[in-house]
């Protein structure tokens, strides 16, 4: 546990302190950013009081008192429900506002993981509760120089799996030879291991015509169809370094096997470039101003290129996640559809660009992975891609 790190997070905020709860280890957040083993079984319930300035206070079972052991600060044991009352006044005597993992409206459903209850527990005490969100970020999916350069190289990695991903695509279908999405999936989760780069618990998505149609398709053995002449294709890879602190790179890119592609299938390629190109030069804009820019904002930009064309509901998912040491990370979203994410986007983060339009049967998208430096500025590594991928 970093409780300096944390303490300055909090002074931006305007709450006394951070109450962390868990039970039955229901709150990942709050393991991670206390230092503790979320593995380790938890029964009962037990809350930690970070406050602004000074120690934590910690609220732990008599049967289970070692649970909070390793966060610094004193400790306030109960046995039951009463006594339990008794430590959450004396732990929050003077207080009048904590951030607890709580969305109003769950808005942010990553940090929905404190019960209704519980939150109307510590409002009873006469404390009221604002979301950790902004604070989650600030901790979480902040990167540092190391973990930008990690990225960085990534992306090179990713980058020449990608090309050669096509590569062997083209030369497959050239030679007559039988090459289906999931071996490709699986050769490439191979390189990933060569390459000391990881996924995680999950492969890349590789997709031909109506399966790129999906945006969540998962190519198996069962499913897989060979790569043919004609086919439009989808990549989408996402992979980290292998090392403490890797950040994630994310990119799709589209390709056709053949020299010319469908005439709808490269015009919807071609709005999807738009909107990317778009939302990017607006979160740029933005924040080169000084503008305090928001996650939904960036996801407006880029969906009003698409509605343009009267294509947005076609648009079925939110133009991008946050990124750091999780593909999905903890941070901003750039989501005005599937939530309004009104949180900011900070300095030193990580967010996709990833529009995508899916219509009968044809599937397409574009995404980049977009830094934002200490100073603000927006910067893509690697390539972007213009046009579609063609054999």
């Amino acid at each position: 546990m970093n409780l300096k790190h944390i303490q300055s997070a909090l002074v931006t905020q305007n709450v006394d302190g951070w109450l962390f709860y868990d039970f039955h280890n229901r709150d990942h957040i709050g393991y991670r950013v206390l230092g503790l083993d979320f593995k380790k079984h938890c029964s009962r319930r037990w809350f930690c009081y970070v406050p602004r300035v000074g120690k934590p206070i910690k609220l732990v079972h008599v049967i289970e008192p070692k649970m909070l052991a390793t966060v610094p600060g004193s400790t306030i044991i109960y046995r039951g429900h009463v006594e339990l009352l008794a430590g959450l006044k004396t732990m929050l005597k003077g207080v009048k506002c904590v951030a607890m993992q709580y969305s109003p409206l769950a808005n942010v459903p990553t940090i929905s993981l404190t019960d209704c209850g519980t939150v109307e527990l510590i409002r009873s005490l006469g404390v009221e509760v604002a979301s950790s969100a902004e604070l989650v970020a600030r901790i979480y999916s902040t990167i540092d120089a190391r973990g930008f350069a990690l990225h960085e190289e990534a992306g090179v990695k990713v980058q020449a799996i990608k090309n050669d991903a096509f590569k062997q695509i083209f030369t497959a279908i050239k030679r007559g030879k039988k090459l289906d999405e999931f071996s490709l999936q699986q050769q490439i989760m191979k390189r990933f291991a060569a390459e000391n780069l990881t996924s995680g618990s999950s492969g890349p998505i590789i997709a031909t015509n109506d399966h790129a149609a999906e945006p969540h398709f998962e190519p198996t053995q069962k499913n897989s169809r060979v790569f043919k002449k004609g086919d439009r294709i989808l990549l989408d890879i996402w992979a980290k370094v292998n090392a403490p602190g890797g950040i994630y790179y994310d990119i799709t890119w589209c390709g056709y096997a053949g020299e010319k592609p469908p005439a709808t299938y490269a015009r919807n390629f071609s709005i999807v470039v738009q909107a990317r190109d778009a939302a990017i030069q607006f979160a740029t804009h933005s924040l080169a101003a000084g503008k305090t820019l928001r996650g939904w904002e960036i996801d407006k930009a880029c969906r009003d290129v698409i509605a343009a064309q009267n294509l947005e509901p076609y648009f079925r998912h939110r133009t991008g996640h946050s990124i750091d040491t999780s593909v999905h990370g903890e941070g901003t979203n750039i989501d005005g559809l599937e939530t309004k994410d009104e949180r900011t986007i900070l300095p030193n983060t990580c967010f996709s660009v990833e529009p995508g339009i899916y219509k009968n049967g044809i599937g397409v998208r574009t995404e980049v992975s977009v830094c934002v430096d200490a100073k603000s500025r927006c910067k893509v590594f690697g390539d972007i891609q213009r046009e579609l991928v063609t054999m």
